[in-house]
Formats: structure tokens, sequence, C-alpha cells
């Protein structure tokens, strides 16, 4: 690994509770920066990092991508645990989409992981 990669990565590790196997999944889909998840759905990020993976990554990876793409947006940096909606909701979204694809997420929705598990 480069040097400017290495401080790249250093920066994506100074984000709430970012680590190197994390890291290696946001470079996997191209980020290497915080910045450049600023913006960013964190649902299309889960998504891209299990295509690149060729299986469906567990869900707390979502829930960390959620509380990275937080931060980046501004907002303050919080556990993995804490986001907005978490990585259940969008399990059951995605059961209970409507016919034009659009995501149906009621806040505080808490179904059991193993559930929704596909």
């Amino acid at each position: 690994m480069s040097h400017q990669r290495r401080d790249e990565n250093s920066d994506l590790l100074a984000l709430r509770n970012v680590g190197r196997a994390v890291v290696r999944y946001f470079n996997g889909v191209g980020i290497t920066q915080p910045g450049q998840l600023a913006g960013r759905d964190p649902i299309e990020l889960y998504e891209q990092m299990c295509a690149a993976g060729g299986r469906r990554e567990d869900l707390c990876l979502l829930d960390t991508v959620m509380s990275a793409v937080d931060q980046a947006n501004g907002n303050p940096a919080r556990p993995w645990w804490d986001t907005q909606h978490s990585a259940s909701d969008y399990w059951l979204a995605k059961a209970t989409r409507g016919a034009a694809g659009d995501h149906v997420v009621g806040a505080g929705v808490s179904a059991g992981r193993r559930r929704l598990r596909l």
C-alpha cells in the first residue's frame, strides 16, 4: 500500500465506528476519503459492497455505513447501532416496497434481524 493510500485510509479511520475492515469495504467501492460519503445513499453503498464481495454482507455493515454517511453529512458521530433508520428498517422497507419501487420506512421500526435477513 502506498504512503498516500495509507493517509487517505487514515481519514476514514477517523470516523467513529470505522475500522480497517470497514475501510476495505469502502475502498472496494471506490471510497477513500470521508468527503466522498457526503450526500451518498448508504443503502446504495451497502448494496455495492455486497455486489463487490459477491454475497450479502452482515447488516451491521449497513448500520456502520449509515453512521459514516451521517458523519460525512455533518451530523454528530454516534454509535453504529444508533442511526436514524436501522438496517432492520431497510429490510422491512425492501419487503414492503411499493409498486413504484419506493422505500417505505417507518421511524422506530425494529423487526428482528434474523427474521429479515436474506
